[in-house]
């Protein structure tokens, strides 16, 4: 945040200081933006958001104990507060006056129906060595989440890494006008969300708007992915860089390799070429590498940096492609969420490790959520999809979907209603396995995931205690 004065701060947000005749009060520029009064720390701002179960409200006692400043509210409070008609609208009037104030700063937005989080990340090993980098924490990609990303900027902050998502259209369009992206990167246009938006064409038009919202000068950065991206009108002034792995494309992929479960490939830039070894697994993480080294070459950062970056960066986002080994197994916890896109993708990676491995394929698979009328049938096509790959067991978890009209193959199919049905399938697993568990991040497979790992350690006691017999 910048240093602002609380009249200051409040006229920016169309609002009023009360609890205080300081007018010269100022906000110091290392104070953090909190809507959780647990997380406030002396010199933070408590931000007093109504949800569904909780008022924030009623925590502004508590934020004040932990050392807050001020409030940001909608009614009268103990303290000293600045008084709004609308947190949400309020909070992005000053996210955009921060963000207008520090012409020196390069924002990137980024969009797309999926890996959105795993290139932010990966942009934000590349670009932290380059200068201070603020970068959206988890999966802050809302009218929310971007502001407080915004807000987290200083006068020092030299690049800052926004997640643009979207429930509805105008959504992204809206956050583009808060950031005023220099670089604005759509990924690619699928399924995800779509029993919000009705059809990819709508989802295409959402995701679009970060590139029709761009400033002349600034520059689009476009994945070849599907059929919607690459097809995005440029507005005039907009420079344009493609990324993927056909030789059109400005910034792309050569050579590919999978080794282990990572990929292996060389970056083709219009600068160099250079070889990188992804940390991070599966094939689908070439498309994220490409992406953020796209938004980097755009910077101006070297793309011998940009590799090196790549090849050293380690998945920082929980249950994303997640592995864990032990009793001779590998598990693949990809529980965070789904969609018929990233389900592909992570069930390919199962069978390619699998292969390497020379065990069995397990892929314990939940509900993909937001589907809308076509939900069975995309669900349908994940488990055909399974048995086409080749997949030794498909077990799917209160999603009847997956197994409805599948055609015969040698793949296992089990059934069960809920995560603590499926436990005593865990006996069944042996030395060489590979497990996948992956739905939406509502089914909490994580759950399941925590199961496996503790039967590894029974299995290792047990053998530990045959072995002193």
């Amino acid at each position: 945040m910048i240093a602002m004065t609380l009249q200051e701060i409040a006229k920016v947000m169309s609002g009023d200081v009360h609890g205080s005749d300081n007018v010269t009060a100022r906000l110091n520029s290392s104070a953090q933006f909190h809507f959780d009064s647990r997380q406030i720390k002396r010199g933070d701002v408590f931000i007093a958001l109504i949800g569904e179960k909780a008022d924030g409200h009623d925590f502004v006692d508590d934020a004040i104990r932990n050392g807050a400043v001020f409030s940001i509210v909608t009614k009268q409070v103990q303290g000293v507060h600045i008084l709004v008609k609308d947190v949400l609208s309020s909070l992005g009037n000053l996210a955009h006056h921060v963000r207008t104030s520090m012409p020196s700063l390069k924002v990137i937005g980024i969009t797309g129906s999926q890996g959105k989080t795993t290139t932010k990340d990966m942009l934000y090993s590349i670009l932290k060595a380059e200068g201070e980098t603020v970068a959206a924490q988890g999966s802050f990609n809302n009218d929310l989440g971007v502001p407080l990303t915004i807000l987290r900027c200083s006068e020092t902050t030299k690049f800052c890494i926004a997640e643009m998502g979207a429930r509805h259209g105008g959504d992204i369009l809206a956050l583009t006008k808060i950031a005023t992206p220099d670089v604005g990167a759509v990924l690619k246009v699928g399924n995800a969300h779509i029993g919000e938006f009705g059809s990819q064409e709508k989802i295409a038009a959402t995701k679009g708007e970060l590139i029709a919202g761009l400033n002349s000068g600034a520059t689009a950065i476009l994945g070849t992915y599907d059929r919607f991206t690459p097809a995005m009108q440029i507005p005039s002034g907009v420079k344009k860089i493609t990324f993927g792995e056909s030789h059109d494309c400005n910034v792309r992929a050569a050579d590919v390799e999978f080794r282990g479960g990572y990929a292996h490939f060389d970056l083709v830039t219009p600068e160099a070429r250079e070889a990188v070894e992804l940390r991070v697994i599966g094939l689908h993480q070439i498309a994220n590498a490409l992406a953020a080294a796209a938004i980097a070459y755009a910077l101006g950062v070297s793309t011998s940096h940009i590799a090196s970056a790549l090849a050293t960066h380690e998945s920082a986002s929980k249950w994303r492609m997640e592995i864990h080994e032990g009793s001779e197994m590998l598990l693949i916890n990809d529980a965070y969420n789904a969609n018929p896109e990233s389900m592909e993708s992570a069930l390919r990676t199962l069978v390619l490790l699998t292969q390497e491995r020379g065990g069995r394929s397990w892929a314990f698979l939940g509900t993909m959520h937001e589907l809308g009328v076509d939900s069975p049938k995309m669900h349908r096509g994940i488990g055909e999809l399974a048995t086409q790959l080749g997949v030794d067991h498909l077990v799917s978890i209160a999603a009847p979907d997956y197994l409805r009209d599948l055609p015969t193959s040698s793949t296992t199919t089990h059934y069960f209603d809920s995560v603590s049905a499926t436990l005593p399938l865990l006996n069944e697993l042996e030395a060489g396995d590979v497990i996948l568990v992956k739905a939406s991040r509502a089914e909490h497979l994580e759950n399941l995931a925590i199961e496996i790992e503790n039967s590894w350690s029974t299995l290792g006691a047990n053998k530990d205690e045959g072995e002193n017999t």
